[in-house]
């Protein structure tokens, strides 16, 4: 009962009567979530930790012992996330959404930037549910309002033409309020509580979006088909038609995004006419050229 206590659950006991259960955190475990979960294998399995270093680092150790598909490893914190190129990520304990799903999609490695859009619908369409002001930046951060409160991180292990695993790392700022925003961060940075004036519940969140990804990934699996997370990710581009500024290999270009081709790549267009299809990259802005 003490050890309930300590994990936030309000249990009033009275003389005769026993104890009664009268109010549940909004904790992250299986048996929190699983109510809503719609899903026949994705989160299905979840492992879930109060502290961790990376969901994504444990993901990967996880996978590489044969861990099953779908399985979901979930943090209530993170004191070593990260997004890309290393970037820290902000984790405040219980305040935000930090978890890795083990995917081994029969997929060739080129095809992997395919998850990574699935994923970007399928955070941004649960999170356009709760608010109609979502934008996807390519190739990985969901905008509410024109400021990030996602990043997606994507790894994944194989050969040119064998996938063995993905780790899918999703980080959303979720109830974190705005004094609770490092300075750094106050001017491109968001939450949901912060742009919704109230809390979100992040179980709902949790398993609206694992619902929505195993929706879209068996759709990849079976058919090869990812149409609807790409279209979702075309209509809610915050770059496609603009003029861009961005960062490949130390290298920085300006260039027009023209379009996200079936692969989840950028298709942009250089001010000499030429295109070309990219799988990462940095946009550091729009601009006018």
């Amino acid at each position: 009962m003490k050890q309930l206590q300590n994990e936030g659950y309000t249990i009033e006991s009275t003389p005769r009567n026993g104890y009664k259960l009268t109010a549940c955190p909004d904790i992250l475990t299986y048996d929190e979530i699983f109510e809503n979960l719609k899903t026949q294998y994705i989160g299905r399995k979840m492992i879930h930790y109060h502290s961790i270093g990376s969901t994504n680092d444990k993901a990967r150790e996880l996978a590489e012992s044969g861990e099953p598909e779908g399985t979901v490893v979930i943090s209530e914190r993170q004191t070593n996330g990260r997004g890309r190129f290393g970037r820290k990520w902000l984790s405040e304990t219980a305040k935000g959404i930090l978890m890795s799903i083990i995917l081994k999609p029969n997929i060739d490695m080129s095809s992997v930037t395919l998850v990574t859009q699935i994923g970007c619908a399928s955070v941004g369409s649960a999170v356009d549910r709760l608010t109609n002001h979502v934008k996807i930046k390519w190739p990985n951060d969901i905008l509410v309002n024109g400021k990030k409160i996602c990043g997606i991180l994507t790894e994944s292990a194989g050969e040119l033409d064998k996938t063995d695993y993905v780790i899918l790392g999703i980080g959303i700022n979720v109830n974190q309020a705005e004094s609770e925003l490092p300075e750094s961060l106050s001017a491109t940075s968001t939450s949901l509580k912060i742009e919704m004036k109230k809390e979100i519940s992040r179980q709902r969140l949790v398993s609206d979006i694992l619902n929505r990804f195993e929706n879209q990934y068996q759709k990849m699996q079976e058919r090869q088909n990812v149409n609807e997370a790409l279209d979702f990710c075309r209509t809610h581009s915050n770059i496609i038609g603009k003029n861009i500024l961005l960062k490949r290999n130390g290298r920085q270009s300006k260039a027009q995004a023209m379009d996200l081709n079936n692969q989840g790549q950028l298709v942009v267009r250089y001010k000499d006419g030429t295109c070309e299809n990219i799988s990462s990259a940095d946009i550091l802005s729009t601009l006018d050229i």
